[in-house]
């Protein structure tokens, strides 16, 4: 049942978008002979080279952002290193001596 209603409401969609279509030949637009500020400001360059300068600008910002913390990493590493407590040296388990081993080869 749902599939039916379905159909129907894509149908009706799709009648409503033919109608739409022809009907947009016979709208004309209005050329208006004053055009505003903002409107002639997003019609020119303007727009596009302010964008420039400003992905410049951010992408030599984040390198440089990039170079500082990388920096800051490495001192901060280096000062943990210093005041980091020394592991206490204690020898090797012998599994061999554990197992037996040695004292069979006596």
């Amino acid at each position: 049942m749902e599939f039916i209603f379905t159909i129907i409401l894509m149908i009706c969609v799709g009648i409503v978008l033919y109608l739409t279509v022809q009907a947009l030949p016979r709208i004309e637009e209005v050329p208006s002979e004053e055009k505003g500020f903002l409107e002639r400001w997003a019609r020119s360059e303007m727009p596009e080279k302010i964008d420039a300068a400003f992905n410049n600008f951010l992408l030599k910002f984040l390198r440089r952002t990039k170079v500082l913390v990388l920096k800051f990493d490495n001192a901060l590493a280096k000062h943990l290193q210093k005041i980091k407590p020394e592991e206490d040296k204690r020898p090797a388990i012998d599994f061999k001596e554990m197992s037996g081993q040695n004292k069979e080869e006596e």
